[in-house]
């Protein structure tokens, strides 16, 4: 594996697959995290540049409720135009796993595979459930660490909970991504049951703290991206109302931030929707990064 550079002391690293794809690598990795307190594992795609030593541009891909790190790596199609831009992607796993919390396995909305990309204060989620460090913090400096990868040309994308997750993050740290990008993102988390009842849990009921983790208050607080945000929202989404897409938008305005809200007619909640527009956000994000 001659793209892994200084892993001898990275505690518990372990390459658990290993594929050839579009001339570049995927490969799926697991390590101790310290922010977690737990082994975490993430899928990586290396574009042949990266394989040849070049530093490249990368993205960091949040996928949604239930999901894993193979999730969108598998199911979006982004493989295949990332390879074309010569943009690496990295794709975290949606929560901590086999914590010993009790009840985090219950239920799909919270706990496992519902790490809501957030820093729990509440215990006893706090101790593990801290997903906003990790793929803020911990992540990218591993990985750039082990990989010809460009820290000065980092973009995130996500799709649902992970939509959600990449706007926080944007907004909250634009300093880190250089381009932002989101499907069917929960855009106003505070006000629906999901973001409620994750927020009472992780936050011990204290709204105040919701603020910082809702993409729409944040704007409404003052909080931008220099980039233009992407997002693309389906029509037929069996989520919708949950969504609020409209409240992002007015934020939006409301904040002068650069906003290209697309609304697509026939369109679902589903990775057959994220297939239909993935060409177009690794477009976004290669003009982004090039730039």
């Amino acid at each position: 594996m001659s793209d892994v550079k200084a892993s001898g002391d990275v505690p518990g690293l372990e390459v658990l697959a290993h594929h050839a794809c579009f001339d570049g690598s995927l490969r799926f990795v697991r390590h101790h995290s310290d922010a977690l307190g737990v082994p975490a594992t993430f899928g990586v795609f290396l574009p042949k540049e990266a394989l040849a030593g070049q530093k490249v541009p990368v993205i960091h891909v949040l996928a949604g409720l239930t999901a894993t790190q193979e999730t969108f790596l598998i199911k979006a199609n982004a493989l295949r135009f990332a390879a074309e831009h010569g943009i690496a992607l990295v794709a975290p796993d949606t929560s901590p796993r086999h914590t010993g919390i009790e009840g985090e396995d219950d239920v799909y909305d919270l706990g496992s595979g519902a790490g809501f990309y957030i820093d729990a204060t509440s215990a006893p989620w706090s101790r593990h459930y801290r997903m906003e460090t990790y793929v803020g913090e911990e992540l990218p400096a591993l990985t750039e660490r082990l990989y010809a990868l460009d820290g000065a040309r980092r973009g995130i994308m996500g799709h649902s909970m992970g939509g959600m997750g990449a706007l926080i993050q944007a907004l909250k740290y634009p300093g880190r991504w250089k381009t932002v990008s989101a499907f069917a993102p929960i855009c106003h988390p505070s006000t629906i049951p999901w973001g409620q009842k994750a927020f009472d849990a992780y936050f011990g009921g204290d709204p105040a703290k919701w603020q910082s983790c809702d993409p729409t208050l944040l704007l409404r607080s003052g909080h931008t991206h220099p980039s233009t945000i992407l997002v693309d929202q389906g029509l037929m989404d069996q989520y919708l109302a949950d969504l609020c897409p409209d409240a992002l938008e007015g934020a939006a305005k409301e904040g002068k931030q650069a906003l290209e809200l697309r609304r697509h007619a026939a369109y679902d909640h589903s990775y057959w929707f994220v297939q239909s527009f993935i060409a177009d956000h690794l477009t976004h994000h290669a003009r982004g990064l090039s730039a």
